[in-house]
């Protein structure tokens, strides 16, 4: 473990973590309808499932064998629908939704939700901070695909929730403050990954790297999903397909 490797963890857990505060600027102050984030929040969702898919779990399973990452995967899952459900019934169930289809609860209609908020984003973006640490272990290099999957999916929650955000009444110093928070506290994440698990054996790496993908799974499914969705155009459905394919396309060819 090095220092130069912990300051390449937290680097690139803040570039990818830059995608989210990014899209939180465009959402606050751009007028977009709900229809054009839902297109833009497709096209991540399939960027994520490709990545999780075909680099993720196939990289668990190749390491440790079937067992362990099935596990790791089926584990992310329930520990991330875990801590989403208990997230809803403190107010941050429409944390990623922007207002138009469904709004997302005032101070005054929810007080303390506004902080349930935080931690609803901090918590979904535990998994890829996580993924970015592990992937420097041994020597490691995370791959371009990677982060630029993960820079893409971000700048649509960011901006689907910053506009529900101004639409709930909140101003732009805390919805600013919360995504530009949550940008540094990536970075920070992808260190402590590093260092926390960069002692343990491999198979221990494998498990927590499907583990990973098992929760960005369930957040996808919960929370962006969702928003991609509802009310959406009726070719939602091919440009999520088109942001599988273009990380498949990447992350197949080379272009790390």
């Amino acid at each position: 473990m090095t220092l130069t490797t912990i300051l390449d963890a937290g680097f690139w857990g803040l570039v990818a973590g830059l995608g989210l505060f990014l899209g939180a600027l465009a959402g606050y102050y751009m007028k977009l309808r709900h229809r054009e984030i839902a297109t833009i929040m497709g096209f991540g969702g399939g960027v994520l499932i490709s990545i999780l898919s075909f680099d993720l779990v196939e990289k668990a399973y190749v390491q440790a064998g079937f067992e362990i990452a099935a596990i790791g995967f089926l584990a992310g899952g329930i520990v991330f629908s875990t801590a989403n459900w208990l997230l809803a019934k403190i107010g941050a169930q429409h944390r990623k939704r922007c207002g138009e289809c469904v709004q997302q609860p005032g101070e005054e209609e929810h007080p303390g939700s506004g902080l349930s908020l935080f931690l609803g984003a901090l918590v979904d973006g535990i998994p890829e901070s996580l993924v970015i640490g592990l992937s420097l272990i041994g020597g490691g290099v995370i791959h371009f695909t990677t982060i630029a999957g993960f820079f893409l999916a971000n700048v649509p929650q960011g901006l689907s929730s910053s506009s529900g955000m101004k639409d709930a009444g909140r101003s732009s110093r805390y919805v600013l403050g919360v995504w530009g928070g949550l940008a540094l506290a990536s970075g920070i994440a992808a260190v402590l990954g590093y260092g926390v698990l960069g002692g343990f054996p491999a198979d221990t790496i494998a498990l927590m790297s499907a583990f990973a993908a098992g929760g960005l799974l369930a957040m996808l499914t919960e929370t962006m999903i969702p928003e991609a969705f509802h009310r959406a155009s009726a070719f939602i459905g091919l440009i999520t397909v088109i942001g599988f394919l273009a990380a498949f396309v990447m992350l197949k060819t080379g272009l790390h």
